[in-house]
């Protein structure tokens, strides 16, 4: 199956791809893991899109589609995948369908996680990290055993800048100019399926699988 998903910064789309992976056959290509470990490994698309990265500029979406389909091309996607975190908007879907044409492919359905801004607030606000050893907790749904402190090195715990209220209030409306109008397009294209994106993670993937046409039991 290929599969893209939906939603705003924190909405569970990470940890979704990451479950649907066994049940679906499918691997997780997250667009923003593949740039991170091409600029790490230095590899030519690597080297290339560091370019842009140190200048503060966007990397081309036409660079992030030759990182997604060398990870297409790779032996565990010849079945389908799970994409997270790609496309954006309207234009890098049209990018992407036009890609996948050419490689004789086509997505078969797209998931949209609904989950109101109020609580994409507190999921992400709610975030701490350790200075130390990088441990993240929530004050909410995660907290440590002592405020402030991580429970495995008792380093100082901290707010990353990018978990910000401010910030993600930011990222909501970016999200909301941008990548809102990909739920239209899909829609007319007749690949959208919308799906609660609150309660438990296992709940969540449950009304994927439905709404997907796969039975769970026997997934």
């Amino acid at each position: 199956m290929r599969l893209v998903l939906l939603g705003p910064p924190g909405a569970g789309k990470g940890t979704q791809a990451r479950m649907l992976e066994s049940k679906l056959h499918a691997p997780q290509v997250a667009s923003g893991d593949l740039l991170r470990a091409a600029v790490k490994n230095r590899t030519p698309l690597g080297v290339e899109a560091r370019r842009y990265m140190d200048k503060g500029a966007l990397v081309p979406d036409e660079l992030v589609l030759k990182l997604i389909e060398e990870r297409l091309n790779q032996p565990d996607a010849a079945g389908g995948f799970i994409l997270d975190g790609f496309p954006r908007n309207v234009a890098q879907a049209e990018t992407l369908a036009r890609m996948l044409e050419n490689r004789g492919e086509k997505l078969d359905r797209v998931v949209a996680l609904i989950v109101p801004d109020a609580e994409i607030v507190k999921r992400i606000s709610g975030r701490r990290t350790c200075r130390n050893c990088g441990a993240m907790y929530h004050l909410i749904y995660d907290p440590p055993r002592n405020v402030g402190v991580c429970n495995e090195c008792h380093g100082e715990l901290y707010q990353r800048e990018d978990d910000a209220e401010e910030t993600v209030r930011m990222r909501l409306k970016v999200y909301a100019e941008s990548t809102r109008p990909l739920l239209e397009h899909y829609g007319r294209l007749g690949l959208l399926s919308e799906i609660d994106g609150m309660g438990a993670t296992e709940e969540i993937e449950r009304r994927i699988l439905r709404a997907l046409g796969v039975n769970d039991a026997a997934a």
